[in-house]
């Protein structure tokens, strides 16, 4: 009698792809709720201290201290790491299906976003990293009090950091493009295949990644040329 092992349907290509789905969702709604936050900056020094402060005290006094957020932070971890894993066993089945090379192959078709998905995420993964050593624990930033957030903001961005602002910008191109390619995918999944419907999809992916990376650019760039200081 042969034994057949059933794969768990969460390692089904269908379940890596709800997998990929559901965190790439949590993912975009937290850079949103993100966006949003940063653009409290153009209120003010004390009602972006503020706003900075109160994102401490969440969750008290059922939750001691900063307990939210490094409960948020534990969950975003976990659903970027669930994403880049599905994405890598999709990315290596995909091959593997397709073992016979041809001398003389057509590119195959996909946009720019897709065909840059790779170095995009090494350059995302490398900014959150700098991210998180510079205006979560302050190890990188010039000023680095946790007491004054705006100050940080400032002091991080300011003419003469101009490469902490390139590197910024890059970083935020690649989450661009990334998302442009994602939400067009989803999209697309949600039944929008036919050529309107992909004009559609791909309009509004591209509209929602330059709305996005625009709100992320303003901040530095405010800081950069003086309009915030």
């Amino acid at each position: 009698m042969v034994i057949t092992k059933t794969r768990s349907p969460i390692r089904s290509n269908v379940g890596l792809k709800a997998v990929m789905a559901v965190t790439g969702i949590m993912l975009a709604l937290f850079l949103i709720a993100h966006m949003l936050g940063n653009l409290k900056v153009f209120t003010g020094e004390t009602s972006f201290d503020h706003y900075a402060h109160w994102l401490r005290d969440i969750g008290k006094p059922l939750l001691p201290g900063v307990w939210f957020l490094w409960i948020l932070r534990t969950g975003l971890v976990v659903a970027v790491v669930a994403h880049i894993t599905a994405a890598t066993v999709l990315a290596r089945r995909a091959r593997a299906a397709r073992p016979v090379k041809y001398a003389h192959r057509k590119k195959v078709n996909g946009s720019y976003a897709a065909r840059t998905m790779r170095w995009g995420g090494v350059i995302i993964l490398l900014f959150v990293i700098y991210h998180l050593l510079d205006l979560t624990t302050g190890t990188l930033n010039p000023v680095g009090d946790p007491s004054k957030p705006y100050g940080n903001v400032v002091a991080d961005f300011a003419p003469e950091r101009w490469y902490v602002t390139l590197f910024y910008t890059l970083a935020i191109l690649a989450v661009g493009f990334h998302l442009r390619h994602g939400a067009y995918s989803a999209f697309r999944s949600l039944g929008q295949q036919t050529p309107r419907g992909e004009r559609r999809a791909r309009t509004a992916a591209l509209v929602f990644a330059v709305l996005l990376c625009a709100g992320y650019l303003v901040v530095p760039f405010a800081v950069l040329t003086g309009l915030v200081s």
